[in-house]
């Protein structure tokens, strides 16, 4: 199945990120946001889905007083938590945050052709869904940027372990994608939810620790994984979506 990305002007070259790499790798988080607003203003943007990482970069970003933009992909199929704490994120920090949706024809056609819970059935249909509800939404919000933040943590899963905190995003044109709490423990993010008073999403704590669409996350069990619930019917090495899979050099779209 091929999907078209769009394609962006490279902002950094292999280099400068290097060098990039070894000045924030021990800088604190608010000292990379506020770099990212001082050097792309209104082209820099928080892509938040509301998990516990996320909240806690809305909160550091209110700490560096920077105005960064934050959106989130609304793909039709979240949870009533997910849009409880939204709401309360919006009120708490007097927020405006950008809502992307799926184009619709996309949806009914996948639904009227394969029906809604395809993405059961193989890891290429999974990848489907989740491409026309997240990452073609994702493309369309990073359009209009030249580097967006993520709340990537290297502990988070196997997938994630050798996340830089900049690095180039080869999957959306080589812009910068940046991470600014990847060497973040999981206690160090809810300390700082605790400390603050942060709001979070009520699902985290009935053993949700990873949120994502109602129909691919559910409770983990004891001694699994934070992140075994999400697309628990794969393996462990598949279980991203698309919003975080590097392009490999040459590869197509």
């Amino acid at each position: 199945m091929t999907f078209e990305i769009p394609t962006y002007e490279q902002v950094r070259s292999d280099e400068e990120v290097k060098a990039l790499q070894e000045r924030f790798e021990d800088a604190s988080a608010v000292e990379l946001l506020r770099w990212a607003h001082a050097e792309f203003g209104d082209e820099v943007a928080l892509a938040s889905s509301f998990g516990l990482e996320d909240v806690v970069l809305v909160d550091l970003i209110d700490e560096a007083d920077v105005p960064i933009r934050i959106f989130t992909l609304d793909t039709g199929r979240l949870h009533q938590e997910t849009y409880d704490v939204i709401s309360q994120i919006r009120e708490r920090y007097d927020l405006q945050i950008e809502t992307y949706f799926p184009e619709r024809e996309k949806v009914e056609e996948m639904l009227r052709e394969k029906g809604p819970n395809s993405f059961y059935e193989s890891r290429e249909e999974r990848l489907e869904c989740c491409f026309i509800r997240k990452v073609a939404p994702l493309n369309r919000a990073l359009s209009s940027c030249q580097a967006w933040i993520t709340g990537l943590r290297r502990g988070q899963n196997v997938t994630r372990q050798g996340t830089p905190k900049v690095e180039i995003d080869r999957s959306h044109g080589n812009i910068l994608k940046l991470n600014p709490i990847a060497d973040w423990k999981q206690d160090d993010v809810t300390a700082r939810i605790e400390a603050r008073d942060i709001p979070y999403n009520e699902l985290h704590d009935r053993s949700y620790p990873s949120i994502g669409c109602a129909p691919c996350t559910r409770a983990v069990e004891p001694g699994e994984h934070r992140r075994a619930g999400r697309w628990w019917w794969e393996e462990p090495e598949s279980r991203e979506c698309g919003l975080h899979t590097e392009k490999k050099t040459g590869e197509s779209s």
